[in-house]
């Protein structure tokens, strides 16, 4: 007798963690399917291409061209050509050119100044 309780409890406990994983299967295949975004229509493909084709051009243009990022704090953008070789040259003084980077960081990241307070209209 005992050994058939021991049995029937180990084909209970089987069946029950067997039931267990199925429900899990069950939701995760509802899940796939509920939640599969719609297919690419020839539009959106399109669309897609698009703006990887303007990210990929605005970047090119930023690594191969000079700007004026901001004018008041000197910051400008170099040709990335040319930025290698100035620093290239700049760090052959590795402590000179560490202490030229920090001090134009902090130019860099400086807040604006202070605009003027309004006159009081007592003055």
């Amino acid at each position: 007798m005992n050994g058939d309780t021991c049995c029937s409890q180990k084909t209970l406990s089987f069946l029950g963690i067997l039931g267990a994983f199925l429900i899990v299967a069950v939701l995760v295949g509802a899940m796939k399917y509920y939640t599969r975004p719609a297919p690419l229509n020839q539009a959106r493909v399109e669309e897609r291409k698009k703006a990887l084709a303007e990210v990929r051009a605005e970047d090119a243009r930023a690594l191969n061209s000079y700007e004026v990022v901001d004018a008041g704090k000197g910051l400008v953008r170099l040709k990335i050509d040319r930025a290698v070789e100035l620093t290239i040259e700049e760090y052959k003084n590795p402590a000179a050119a560490r202490s030229n980077l920090v001090a134009r960081a902090e130019k860099a990241a400086a807040a604006p100044p202070k605009l003027p307070e309004a006159p009081s209209k007592f003055e």
